[in-house]
């Protein structure tokens, strides 16, 4: 991803309707695959740090560690969380066998640069026994558009093709549901209707559509909480275990 995405992401994370639901939705998947909350917890891409800090309000009980390919982010990411940060991809992740008792990637196998098959192995490689992966990933390859183009996104996936992904490197329980549900009319729209000049969607909107957006995002959150798989949606969870 571009330098300047990254401090797009910065400046509206941790207030944009769509972050909020992003981290509402990886702390509901975090809570039910590891019922105790506790132990060492990554977060494999985690840019500018905005879901880090958010773990360490929701899951005190946690040790993140933070990881990014780009060095700039990281540093924000250490700033804005104050947990331990470092560089790498997660093709190749520095990190011993076991070593962790969760893995979170959110928007990063999609991106330009990743070997899908390498990080899934290496996220099986440094969880525990039991460990749980939880990925959240852009949904549909025929959604592909400028807010791709802008990002580094070169692939967009699907529920039969993640489960085909994760059964094929060594996964159980593995648990798929789409998000960004009940707003993905008005995304399609944007998407393949909308300038596809532009850059990319990482940007403010208006408050009163911010807080309509985030209370739709709220209503998805409870349902995936009382494990309701939605059908469809912008986005795609993943949540699996190593055996």
């Amino acid at each position: 991803m571009q330098p300047e995405e990254y401090a797009k992401l910065d400046a509206i994370e941790d207030n944009h309707w769509w972050f909020y639901g992003l981290r509402a939705n990886l702390a509901a998947a975090l809570r039910r695959g590891v019922p105790r909350a506790r132990g060492r917890l990554l977060d494999a891409g985690c840019g500018t740090g905005a879901a880090m800090r958010h773990f360490r309000g929701v899951f005190p009980l946690f040790q993140c560690v933070g990881m990014d390919v780009d060095e700039g982010a990281c540093g924000v990411a250490l700033g804005k969380s104050g947990w331990p940060v470092c560089t790498a991809s997660v093709n190749h992740l520095p990190f011993r066998d076991a070593s962790f008792d969760a893995i979170v990637s959110a928007d990063v196998l999609c991106h330009s640069g990743v070997d899908v098959d390498a990080a899934l192995a290496d996220f099986h490689r440094t969880l525990r026994p039991g460990g749980v992966l939880v990925l959240s990933l852009p949904a549909y390859q025929w959604m592909m558009s400028f807010h791709d183009r802008a990002v580094s996104t070169v692939r967009r996936f699907n529920r039969a093709q993640l489960q085909s992904w994760m059964r094929d490197a060594g996964y159980s329980d593995v648990r798929i549901t789409y998000w960004n549900t009940l707003l993905f009319p008005v995304m399609m729209l944007h998407r393949k209707l909308g300038n596809q000049a532009a850059s990319s969607d990482v940007r403010s909107v208006a408050a009163p559509i911010d807080a309509i957006f985030r209370a739709v995002m709220w209503i998805e959150n409870r349902l995936l909480r009382w494990g309701i798989m939605l059908p469809f949606g912008g986005s795609v969870l993943v949540t699996a275990k190593r055996p």
